[in-house]
């Protein structure tokens, strides 16, 4: 795979916190254009290592590349413009508007003091078309439900006008309708729009049926990499969450669904 078609690429990367070892010898490549989840049971490093490609943590070991260049060669304003980031704790921005809030994505484009312009404008109301929340857009960000409210927040992303989007655990606290909402919108937006995305997700069945690839981990290591297909059979399912599970065919999906044993 050529750098052109990265998004990311780690080599050999790890992770100690405090003498705690979280991460160990991570190699890994994600494809530019396509939607690859990180797997895994709780405290499988999943989210850490999404925090090291958003360069919230940086690791004790190994490289890390975006677009062929190592992420300490890119200023924090162009990597904001190029990687968009949305962490688990979303508390912050509840008494803004939508608008207001996805506007906030412009803010690597123009800073703090900048002025914001027709192009930022234009940017911003493109964003909230693509999530479909145009219409509420003057609503209060803390009066919305679960999935309008992530919506809201991926619109911010889209705003951002990043080319990868990088997203921990989206759909933690959602019913499954507004699970199957939000993953929908996020392979639109990548199949659709040009943009690579790695999202942590718990799901596998999630996981199939919305990523074109998934890395799995168990404590702090790559046990399985590959298309849905590949990562769901029984002995890779029991590599990854340590448990008997099998697979059975289901109507009109194109991969089977795991259920535990």
């Amino acid at each position: 795979m050529s750098q052109a078609t990265k998004a990311f690429e780690l080599t050999g990367v790890g992770l100690s916190i405090d003498g705690r070892t979280i991460l160990s010898n991570v190699s890994l490549d994600f494809p530019a254009g396509e939607v690859v989840a990180l797997l895994g049971h709780n405290g499988s490093g999943k989210s850490s290592l999404l925090k090291i490609l958003a360069r919230q943590l940086s690791p004790t070991a190994g490289a890390v590349t975006f677009g062929g260049r190592e992420l300490a060669h890119y200023s924090d304003r162009d990597f904001a413009r190029a990687v968009a980031y949305l962490p688990q704790d979303l508390s912050t921005g509840s008494e803004m508007t939508i608008r207001e809030l996805v506007g906030c994505g412009r803010y690597p484009w123009h800073g703090a003091l900048g002025r914001f312009s027709e192009v930022d404008k234009q940017k911003v109301e493109a964003a909230l078309t693509a999530t479909h929340i145009e219409m509420f857009a003057d609503r209060v960000v803390g009066t919305l439900s679960g999935g309008e409210r992530q919506r809201a927040w991926i619109a911010m992303l889209i705003a951002q006008d990043a080319r990868c989007l990088l997203l921990d655990e989206p759909t933690a606290a959602l019913d499954v309708a507004h699970q199957m909402e939000v993953l929908s919108l996020i392979r639109t937006l990548a199949h659709e729009g040009g943009r690579s995305v790695v999202i942590v997700l718990h799901d596998v069945n999630m996981a199939a049926r919305f990523c074109d690839r998934i890395h799995a981990l168990n404590k702090g290591r790559i046990v399985a990499s590959g298309t849905p297909h590949t990562i769901l059979v029984p002995d890779t399912l029991r590599d990854i969450y340590g448990i008997d599970m099998d697979v059975t065919s289901a109507p009109n999906l194109n991969h089977p669904l795991a259920y535990v044993c």
